[in-house]
């Protein structure tokens, strides 16, 4: 298992050589992508932000979880920080399974408890202006931790 909040490139082998086994007849690959628009409007960057030690502590649990309620081998989720251009990976989540249907339904319940559950701040950057779009911090202002407020 590998559990990271990182500024570096996200990178796929080191996420499934983690996870990879004799028994496994499926590694399912999810990565998340920055995308040039969102919602109608031009996005020319995202900047995410995180509480790594918090973040990585839920990631664990929820990757514990999954291999649970799923019956995976095993999975690692990796979340990037920083200023992200267009094309580069955000989210890469790895798993491995036995067979292909449990690797599918795994992946997409952890991206779907990843984007829910852990300390992340997505901004998107636009031509004409700024928003924080996701977290805690898109209920308003007061629920920014301090760090991000000048962001």
């Amino acid at each position: 298992m590998l559990i990271q909040i990182t500024k570096e490139k996200l990178d796929i082998e080191a996420a499934t050589t983690a996870i990879s086994n004799d028994a496994a007849g499926a590694i399912n690959i999810f990565l998340g992508i920055v995308r040039n628009n969102n919602k109608g409007r031009e996005v020319s960057y995202l900047v995410y932000d995180a509480y790594p030690q918090m973040a990585e502590k839920e990631m664990y649990k929820i990757a514990k979880a999954a291999i649970e309620k799923f019956g995976l081998h095993d999975c690692s989720i990796l979340h990037r920080t920083g200023k992200l251009e267009i094309g580069e990976a955000s989210l890469l989540i790895a798993i491995s399974s036995a067979h292909r249907e449990e690797a599918f339904l795994g992946g997409k319940w952890l991206v779907d408890e990843v984007k829910r559950r852990i300390p992340v701040w997505k901004k998107e950057v636009w031509v004409d202006g700024e928003e924080w779009i996701e977290g805690p911090e898109s209920l308003g202002l007061e629920q920014v931790p301090d760090s991000l407020k000048n962001a």
